[in-house]
């Protein structure tokens, strides 16, 4: 059984370590916990790995975050998945720093990456683990916010969050949805 994980972000060095790519900071963890390891393929670096018998096809998109659904509709194409088996992992600012909030379905929230996906598969029927990166910015600043790098305060909380975001995420392949929901969400 596989599944397609996708990690939202952007390419380039400029974007490494900030709120936005935070999709693509779980997606290497969770390759990293496996002992996997990221290539350039079509449309976006792709690993795989498993865990409990599941296959996870992890990708992290090179369109752009506004473009994402071009590379998930490829992946869930070639790899021959349903999109009931796809996760796409996002941050949101609606959230305060570190929380998770996993959805079967539902609207993008006004996320670029998200609105692309959907309009591109048609459907807002699929999982999503929302990172929360807060929301503590001037107004008619949020684009500089999500593309800061985190605080150094933001950092020294970062890895307990990524790791429990990593194992909802291998939850969502091991137990399914509705499950992992009640796992890991308000966690």
């Amino acid at each position: 059984m596989k599944f397609l994980i996708a990690g939202l972000g952007n390419i380039g060095e400029e974007y490494e370590n900030t709120r936005h790519n935070i999709g693509f900071t779980l997606v290497e963890k969770l390759c990293g916990d496996c002992g996997g390891s990221f290539a350039s393929d079509r449309l976006a670096f792709r690993a795989e790995c498993r865990f409990k018998g599941k296959t996870f096809v992890l990708i992290k998109p090179t369109t752009f975050m506004n473009l994402s659904g071009k590379s998930v509709n490829y992946w869930l194409q070639a790899e021959k998945i349903p999109v009931e088996h796809l996760m796409v992992v996002t941050d949101d600012i609606a959230l305060p720093f570190g929380a998770i909030r996993i959805k079967a379905n539902g609207s993008s929230g006004g996320h670029n990456g998200l609105n692309s996906i959907q309009e591109t598969l048609n459907t807002a029927a699929y999982a999503r683990l929302r990172f929360g990166v807060g929301n503590d910015f001037p107004k008619g600043r949020q684009v500089e916010y999500v593309l800061g790098k985190w605080t150094e305060e933001e950092e020294k909380l970062l890895a307990p969050r990524v790791d429990l975001a990593v194992e909802a995420i291998k939850s969502f392949g091991a137990i399914g949805i509705d499950r992992c929901m009640n796992m890991f969400n308000n966690k």
